[in-house]
């Protein structure tokens, strides 16, 4: 060939060969000490990922015995009912343990349309927890013992069974069928929306099956479709390969796959299958928004005074959990009525404005805890923006709305004397100027005493109480915000609570408060005492003698109530007190009391119109100290020139 270079008659041999040759047995070896440490990282990685491509329209398969599955799609929903399964999409698997996975411990495969995951660990102790990030469109089968499994997104179908698992599905319900069973229990649920009735089956199995439309077009449907199938629901899962399935062959035979794939449109209908021996089903709920109780139940005086609060996010929680009673309740109320501003609107017709203003200031350092001995250089105002004259900053004198939230349930029902003795502890330590109000829980709540300051009716309302019965902690606590505080929004109100902290019969799950806990504007003081503890008092009063039994004989606070606890204080400006010796009680009423009377009311000049019913968005106050922070309660006019 012209051009080309012609061959060597004989090999030829340089003084250079040799290190070429070094160089190139250098290198082989550099490459296998580096395959070599890859393969070991992969074996000992304690996460593990990896990434395919899948067809829309495609399946997922996952059996994992050993921990949770949570699958996700994680790109945009696909709307339109032509657009056919031909778009491939990404998906990625990624497992995690807390010990090191090997690459027998993951067995994935994918083969054209189907993706399959099997986690078999060498140690059937090892956790191994998978999470799918999948495109729009796709089956999902899921198997696991008792891992919870989450399905969310725009998906065809999802088939999961479980032992004791939590099934959580959030899926779209434009059309949605579904099929929930339970094979060895009755059924703990919890829907956003409204479901067919239980049906109770052979061998004690019990299912849910029905249809769902939530457009406006189709809901009129929603009924005949329940009625109509009232056994038979579509779960968009072949029972074999997806090779299997029928398809619709031409003149000239079976369809070629690539056609196939461009002339079957993608289903519109989301399929669920759902099936548990003793696990909860969640539809369109997430786990952290599920009430302590799921069984349907009557509605107590705390979960009435809830719904009549007019507080959405509260009603809604109530509804998800007792639809049937909440229904009934609310259509007995009158139609909600807005609350009046009537102060904010009167000045804006005048066209005056508050030439001088105060502010309720609290001002609170990383640990939420409250700074004192603030001089007014230490304040910044501004409202819009434009920075504002302060004339003077003093410690607040207001007197505080406390009410005493008092656990008397079954946890503690030994030991009422406990509770009383710790009460009227409270109810004397406190200012004489502030008012009180006692409210106990259980099961329900009940209000021992309204607002007063006078410390002989409180004590003696201490004695009207029993203890026993379950914990509806989360209920009493909205309770308070709802019923007790609500009226009094915009002065300065601070729940103080005795308690274990565990809750096993509300309606609401703790999430739910929060954000009712932060407009309210109430401090909160969770005192969590372990009721081992007041065990032990009870039998030995002289157990604190010996510190370390006290400490670790004694019980301690489970983590979730820990956890809850802190988060209180820390959503309301409040304080946490763990307790692990009776004496600390005092100290932490002592310390209440402290926290209470740190405050400050600033007055400064201003031009701007406001309510005086509360805290202005405009307004911002900033302390220029470090690691301070400042929060602003209520705002009015004053008559300072």
């Amino acid at each position: 060939m012209a051009g080309a270079r012609a061959a060597a008659p004989y090999p030829i041999r340089t003084h250079h060969e040799p290190v070429i040759a070094l160089m190139r047995q250098f290198r082989k070896l550099i490459l296998t000490i580096f395959v070599g440490v890859a393969l070991v990282s992969a074996a000992d990685a304690q996460q593990l990922t990896r990434a395919f491509t899948i067809t829309p329209g495609g399946r997922v398969e996952v059996k994992n015995l050993y921990g949770r599955v949570d699958a996700f799609t994680e790109t945009a929903a696909i709307d339109d009912a032509n657009v056919s399964a031909v778009s491939p999409g990404p998906i990625s698997i990624t497992a995690t343990s807390a010990s090191p996975i090997s690459l027998n411990d993951v067995k994935i495969t994918a083969n054209g349309g189907v993706v399959r995951v099997e986690v078999d660990p060498a140690d059937t102790k090892k956790r191994i927890d998978i999470s799918i990030t999948m495109p729009p469109k796709v089956r999902v089968k899921v198997a696991t013992r008792e891992g919870e499994v989450r399905v969310t997104g725009d998906i065809i179908s999802a088939e999961v069974r479980t032992d004791t698992g939590t099934i959580a599905a959030d899926v779209p319900t434009a059309d949605l069928r579904y099929a929930l069973y339970w094979t060895a229990s009755r059924p703990r649920f919890l829907s956003d929306f409204e479901l067919a009735k239980v049906k109770e089956k052979a061998g004690g199995k019990f299912e849910i099956t029905g249809r769902y439309l939530d457009d406006a077009e189709s809901r009129g449907r929603r009924d005949a479709a329940n009625k109509s199938e009232p056994g038979a629901v579509a779960t968009g899962l072949p029972s074999g390969d997806a090779g299997n399935e029928s398809e619709p062959a031409t003149s000239a035979g079976r369809l070629a796959p690539s056609e196939k794939a461009k002339s079957k449109p993608l289903p519109q209908t989301v399929s669920l299958s759902l099936t548990t021996a003793r696990g909860i089903i969640l539809l369109n709920i997430p786990p952290n928004e599920v009430s302590s109780d799921l069984r349907e139940r009557s509605l107590t005086v705390a979960a009435k005074a809830i719904i009549r609060s007019g507080d959405s996010l509260l009603m809604e929680a109530i509804r998800r959990a007792a639809p049937q009673y909440y229904g009934d309740y609310a259509r007995t109320l009158p139609p909600a009525k807005l609350e009046p501003s009537f102060a904010e609107r009167s000045l804006v017709e005048k066209g005056t404005f508050a030439s001088v203003k105060t502010a309720s200031v609290r001002v609170n350092d990383l640990n939420n805890r409250s700074i004192s001995g603030l001089l007014p250089s230490d304040f910044e105002i501004t409202e819009n923006n434009v920075r504002r004259e302060i004339i003077s900053v003093e410690p607040s004198t207001a007197p505080f709305n406390l009410v005493l939230l008092l656990d008397v349930s079954g946890s503690v029902d030994t030991y009422v004397n406990f509770i009383r003795k710790a009460a009227r502890s409270f109810v004397d330590t406190v200012d004489k100027r502030d008012r009180i109000s006692i409210v106990t829980f259980n099961d329900d709540v009940k209000v021992l005493s309204g607002f007063t300051t006078d410390k002989r009716l409180l004590s003696e309302s201490l004695d009207t109480f029993d203890a026993g019965g379950a914990t509806a902690y989360y209920d009493s606590l909205a309770y308070t915000l709802a019923e007790t505080l609500r009226p009094l929004k915009g002065e300065r109100t601070a729940i103080v609570i005795l308690t274990d902290g565990d809750d096993n019969r509300s309606f609401l799950p703790f999430d739910s408060m929060l954000s009712s806990i932060q407009e309210s504007g109430a401090l909160i003081y969770p005192l969590y005492v372990p009721s081992g503890l007041i065990a032990e008092s009870e039998a030995n009063p002289n157990a604190e003698i010996d510190t370390l039994r006290t400490r670790y004989m004694q019980g301690e606070l489970t983590s979730k109530a820990k956890g809850e606890g802190e988060r209180l204080a820390k959503v309301s400006g409040g304080v946490y007190y763990p307790i692990n010796q009776l004496s600390q009680i005092q100290k932490a009423y002592d310390d209440i009391v402290v926290q209470l009377r740190t405050a400050y009311t600033v007055t400064f000049r201003s031009n701007t119109i406001d309510s005086g019913t509360g805290g202005s968005p405009r307004l911002k106050v900033k302390v220029n100290k470090p690691n301070a922070f400042a929060t602003v309660g209520r705002v009015a006019p004053t008559n300072i020139p």
